[in-house]
């Protein structure tokens, strides 16, 4: 009996690349120039099919730009250009647009193939909640929407190659069970490309893990989803991608960072696998005939070198070799590299800074912010060389102390201990002076029987150093970062005009009990001297003699706890009250009631404060942007 060797095409492998690019919204030309190259580089790997991210040639989120019907028009030339610029490359392309189609706008997918565009696939969830506005402006598509963009197929389409059918998808449509994901799966489509651009949020990866490896699972198929990496605006995308094979992880990819990731798929194990599961054959049998429109291509990439991918350690029965990180690790390196990335970003997209600048107080939350934009230079430019690195710090960062008749030796020693183990220029500059003059001016603002209170006295030190910081920037063309933390922000423990301003906020979406776990993790990890000495002296503002932030305040765990109560779960001021009493069993409960109904009274009183703050990085499911998590009216009263 003769054997026959089964080549890669008889065995229907094909190669599958996530390429993660880093867009700007509105930056058509470039972000289409970055797809071009993304592809060719996975095409160079022996890529079959290259999943971009959603919205790649627009960036995202592209908010109301969209209603200039030039830069819809430049989506369209730019994917032009991309098919063209991709037509010598042997690799099936899905890249992100929008598109125009009657009186409608689309986020949409589009399906590119030596020099075709095969077709194109709106989205069919829009968000619209937490940071998405898609159903503001965009339409949405649906079950057997069929039309076309010029002579290209538009609408629910699946793609029949030689070696299967391949649909298309965008983002949220794999977030809802749904979704068009099993509709088209019993239409024939074996691998489903999702194109996304999903922000980063703390613990989401696993949340995406798990939510790709259901939806492949459920509809025994492959899915391919390629995540958006990068900052615009407040937003920062975490990139990174997943390939699921009928319910299987194949590819994690590395995130926040630009790059591919590719694996090898054999699709005779998910025909395989549809057969032998009776369910998912019953369900396919019940849903009756699909109104998706197969596009039936006449060309294919070429899949003879292909090889069949072997197991992980190359066993069936054993597992392979896994490198774990623990919460702690994960939780803290996450973080810390989203807002790196968004400062980075920020920095570099605008174009409008040559360097960056943070004001020392010696305490936590300006320390914290001079080492994410530290961070952010180090990974920058860490194939360099350490001499390099250090050049680019001193180029870039700057780092300001202001003392006041109020500033402790301790924070002294911290803020110079700071910008010298980071390596950034240095400028002390005392504020005594003009915070006396400021005084003295002030008293003569006032009419008799009005005096200038304490809090006004606390609050002028910092609008001395706020003026400050912004004709230092003004004169330098330099970002101005602002340092508040989300806890201080939330009950207006803080200064309009103060330390409320700058030009981005890096800090101001973590909370405090977030700040001080971060820096005792990178205490841990850098031995950092700095951070020794800073965390030695309680949370101070140092604007008033011998004041403590939580002295102020509350304690920061009972004020974080309250923000999550009341802001996140929505809770009324009471519920707050017994869900404290459950957390902080060991806490006097007169003091926990007391606490509640501070934070309830201080954060109603405080919106008006925080609708002022600036741009803000976002790295949770909550926040304090009014234009993204949490909106709501500055002028409100809690009777309720």
């Amino acid at each position: 009996m003769e054997i026959h060797e089964k080549s890669a095409v008889t065995m229907r492998l094909v190669r599958i690349a996530l390429a993660h690019v880093n867009t700007t919204v509105g930056a058509t030309r470039s972000n289409v120039d970055r797809a071009i190259a993304a592809a060719r580089s996975a095409c160079g790997d022996g890529a079959t099919i290259v999943v971009l991210p959603e919205q790649t040639i627009g960036g995202y989120m592209q908010e109301d730009l969209v209603q200039w019907r030039a830069f819809v028009e430049a989506q369209w030339r730019e994917l032009e250009r991309f098919a063209v610029e991709t037509q010598s490359l042997d690799a099936i392309v899905a890249i992100g647009c929008t598109v125009s189609q009657g009186a409608q706008l689309y986020n949409s997918a589009a399906l590119v193939h030596r020099g075709q565009i095969l077709g194109v696939v709106p989205k069919e969830k829009l968000p619209t909640y937490n940071v998405f506005y898609e159903g503001r402006t965009m339409a949405h598509g649906g079950p057997g929407l069929v039309g076309a963009l010029g002579d290209v197929p538009f609408g629910d389409l699946i793609f029949q190659f030689d070696f299967g059918a391949v649909a298309l998808e965008m983002c949220e449509d794999a977030w809802s069970p749904e979704g068009p994901m099993r509709r088209r799966c019993f239409a024939g489509a074996e691998i489903v490309l999702n194109l996304s651009a999903s922000p980063f949020r703390v613990g989401i990866t696993e949340t995406r893990r798990e939510m790709i490896a259901t939806r492949s699972a459920d509809n025994q198929c492959v899915v391919a989803y390629a995540n958006l990496v990068g900052g615009n605006d407040g937003l920062v995308f975490d990139g990174g991608g997943l390939i699921a094979q009928n319910g299987r992880i194949v590819i994690d990819a590395p995130r926040f960072r630009e790059g591919f990731s590719a694996a090898t798929i054999d699709l005779d194990r998910t025909r395989r696998l549809r057969l032998e599961n009776t369910t998912w054959r019953g369900d396919e049998q019940a849903s009756g005939p699909t109104l998706v429109r197969k596009i039936e291509s006449s060309t294919a990439p070429s899949r003879e070198k292909l090889v069949y991918p072997p197991p992980p350690g190359s066993s069936f029965f054993l597992p392979g070799a896994e490198i774990t990180k623990t919460a702690r690790v994960a939780f803290c390196e996450d973080l810390l590299d989203a807002l790196s990335l968004g400062l980075g970003d920020y920095f570099e997209k605008t174009g409008a800074f040559p360097r960056i600048g943070v004001a020392l107080s010696g305490g936590r939350d300006s320390l914290l912010a001079l080492f994410i934009a530290h961070r952010y230079v180090v990974r920058k430019f860490a194939s360099e060389g350490p001499s390099k690195i250090a050049a680019k710090i001193s180029e870039i960062l700057r780092a300001f102390y202001m003392p006041s008749r109020f500033s402790s030796d301790e924070t002294r020693a911290a803020a110079i201990a700071t910008a010298k183990e980071l390596g950034a220029p240095l400028t002390v500059s005392p504020i005594d002076d003009a915070f006396d003059r400021e005084v003295v001016a002030m008293k003569g603002m006032l009419q008799p029987g009005e005096e200038l209170t304490a809090l006004a006295r606390q609050n002028i030190q910092a609008r001395v150093r706020s003026e400050r910081m912004w004709t230092w920037a003004n004169s330098t063309a330099g970002l101005f970062v602002q340092t508040s933390n989300m806890s201080e922000k939330s009950v207006g423990y803080t200064t309009i005009g103060g330390d409320m301003e700058g030009a981005l906020s890096v800090i101001a979406n973590v909370p405090k009990t977030v700040v001080n776990y971060l820096l005792d993790y990178l205490l841990e990890t850098t031995g950092s001297e700095a951070i020794r000495l800073t965390l030695v002296k309680p949370a101070t503002a140092e604007l008033a003699a011998n004041q403590e932030d939580e002295k102020d305040l509350m304690p920061f765990p009972v004020l974080d706890a309250c923000f999550a109560l009341y802001a996140g779960e929505k809770m009324d001021v009471g519920e707050v009250k017994t869900a404290l009493r459950a957390m902080f069993p060991k806490e006097d409960v007169a003091k926990l009631d007391a606490f509640a109904d501070k934070f309830g009274r201080m954060f109603t009183q405080s919106i008006y404060k925080w609708v002022q703050a600036p741009l803000a990085l976002h790295v949770g499911n909550l926040d304090l942007d009014r234009e993204r998590a949490l909106q709501l009216p500055v002028v409100q009263k809690n009777e309720w």
